[in-house]
């Protein structure tokens, strides 16, 4: 299948001229690495590295949450990470920047690619229950002013046989209305800078993005099942979010875990 490159130099112009995404500082695209969000943790060792872009089109240990593997053919998705500092933030709602990335995605695939779709908590990008985007978060430095790479992976034009789970799925697959992926790529980084500007104004606080992610998350009001890190199974209603950005299901607080929706909200 031949597949267009990113538009690298549209990238930059755009960056460099556009009122809402000079919020980064810098982009770069690479044909091939192992890892963005590892070449970007590394990084983060200089305190003068602040929201950069790096991009690749193609990765070859690209991971998600778990360590799970996150690979495809070249040029047939979004492979992005994003360094960003949080001057000052509690290190109690630092969770809610991949959160906060997660409806960044879904805004820029609604407006873009026409295609409907939601949150699964915590940040997986679901249309039809079958997943298109996935969201690792990594801590590269720590207080009081921790930096925060964020690796997203967007399934944008991989065929029924390359995609690498059955419950997968992508925008071509979807009869997107665009698959370009150069707007895609301008149209998140928008979004997540609009977003993070916001949240950063409101001296980091929860309220007004809790409000949004629930709007968001299709998880809220479904019977679920949530598989923990210690081996215990949760079945119920996920009821709300709390200010850790934590699911609570029957009420019972989940920070972490493996969360499958048996019914929809």
């Amino acid at each position: 299948m031949d597949r267009a490159p990113l538009d690298v130099e549209r990238l930059r112009r755009e960056i460099a001229g556009a009122a809402e995404l000079q919020f980064f500082t810098g982009v770069e695209v690479v044909e091939s690495t192992g890892s963005t969000n590892a070449d970007l943790v590394a990084r983060a060792a200089d305190p003068g590295v602040d929201r950069v872009v790096l991009l690749a089109e193609a990765q070859e240990r690209g991971r998600g949450r778990h360590e799970r593997a996150w690979v495809s053919p070249a040029r047939a998705q979004i492979a992005m990470s994003i360094l960003v500092r949080l001057p000052g933030i509690d290190p109690e709602v630092l969770g809610w920047l991949p959160l906060l990335t997660g409806m960044a995605v879904v805004d820029a695939v609604r407006e873009v690619a026409g295609v409907d779709a939601a949150l699964k908590w915590p940040n997986d990008v679901l249309v039809d229950g079958r997943k298109l985007s996935g969201i690792l978060a990594e801590v590269a430095a720590s207080a009081p002013d921790p930096a925060v790479v964020m690796g997203i992976g967007l399934n944008v034009s991989l065929a029924e046989a390359e995609l690498p789970v059955p419950h997968a799925t992508s925008l071509g697959l979807l009869g997107a209305a665009d698959t370009d992926r150069t707007d895609l790529a301008l149209a998140i980084l928008g979004e997540f800078a609009r977003r993070f500007t916001a949240w950063r104004a409101a001296n980091w606080s929860v309220t007004d993005l809790a409000a949004a992610y629930r709007r968001h998350c299709a998880t809220l009001g479904a019977q679920v099942r949530a598989e923990l890190p210690n081996g215990q199974v949760l079945t119920g209603t996920a009821t709300d979010i709390d200010d850790h950005g934590r699911l609570l299901i029957d009420d019972r607080a989940v920070t972490a875990g493996d969360v499958t929706h048996l019914r929809p909200a």
